[in-house]
């Protein structure tokens, strides 16, 4: 019988989103991809340090003490020479990783079709946006952000935005086009309406399930942490019942900066639209920023190698 990834959350990752390889690319960058390969090939029995995304693959993968619920893919622009350190890196810390595509600096997004990916985590800005617009939740790591704490062995935290991430962003368009009051009025008025799917709802739905059946000694908690307040609160609570998902946290914040109330949840890692928000969670907590929805125009993109 083949193999089959068919009812299992799969996250695809780069390298230098699983692994710091913050030194390496440096030397990519300032000479080429062959220098970057005699260096890696150089450190293969060298462990990577864990990177931003570390915490939040290694304890996803704790769920998996019956029959597999979770698979994690190494999906990379490097090479695949340099795969063998990503290989051993994972070995080293006990990571069951075994699966992996290297495509030597092009663009890897296209593999998450055939793996049927729910979420994709990688610095490489490009293929973010080109995962998110094949309709798979991703999100650009930020390399500098602090690492997840140690505080919650037996529970993965992951907190989420609403708008442009698990919703639609038509509010955060009304919002930019009419200013505060026209959004509240316009949420007011629709607060019995669910909003539309974002792109990650697909990623929290499996989740979800996840979570209903926790594994041994490990279980999941969820926040949604948005600028949302009062009356606009009503429509976010009330599209995530009626998509019959719940969430263990909300925090309604109106406004105020969202780095130290993440910092008190500690999420495994956190999920914003807006960099803005990433460049003040980061500091705090493992961060990445979801290109997508009306404050995500076509940009300057940020890459390196992966």
């Amino acid at each position: 019988m083949p193999a089959t990834l068919e009812g299992q959350l799969v996250v695809a990752i780069s390298s230098r989103a699983l692994f710091d390889f913050e030194e390496e690319n440096r030397v990519f960058e300032a000479a080429d991809d062959r220098a970057y390969m005699q260096l890696q090939l150089q450190r293969v029995e060298q462990p990577a340090r864990p990177g931003v995304a570390f915490s939040l693959v290694n304890k996803l993968l704790a769920f998996n003490t019956g029959p597999s619920r979770v698979e994690v893919v190494i999906l990379s622009r490097n090479d695949p020479v340099s795969g063998l350190r990503v290989f051993r890196s994972a070995q080293h810390y006990g990571l069951p990783v075994q699966r992996g595509v290297f495509t030597r600096g092009q663009p890897p997004w296209r593999y998450l079709r055939p793996l049927a990916a729910h979420l994709f985590l990688s610095t490489n800005e490009a293929d973010v946006r080109q995962a998110l617009a094949a309709g798979v939740a991703a999100a650009r790591v930020y390399p500098d952000s602090a690492r997840a704490s140690a505080a919650h062995p037996g529970e993965v935290r992951i907190a989420f935005d609403g708008d442009a991430v698990l919703f639609s962003d038509e509010a955060e368009r009304v919002f930019q086009a009419q200013g505060l009051d026209a959004f509240q009025h316009h949420e007011r008025e629709r607060a019995a309406t669910p909003l539309a799917p974002g792109p990650f709802k697909p990623l929290l739905e499996a989740l979800h399930r996840l979570q209903r059946a926790p594994a041994a000694g490990m279980r999941l908690r969820t926040a949604l942490v948005t600028a949302r307040s009062a009356p606009a609160h009503e429509r976010a609570v009330r599209t995530l019942m009626a998509w019959q998902i719940d969430v263990d946290e909300a925090m309604f914040l109106g406004g105020l900066p969202k780095g130290r109330f993440l910092r008190e949840f500690e999420p495994d890692f956190y999920f914003d639209d807006q960099t803005g928000h990433i460049e003040n969670a980061a500091p705090h907590v493992p961060a990445g920023h979801v290109a997508a929805g009306v404050s995500n125009g076509p940009a300057a993109v940020q890459g390196g190698h992966e």
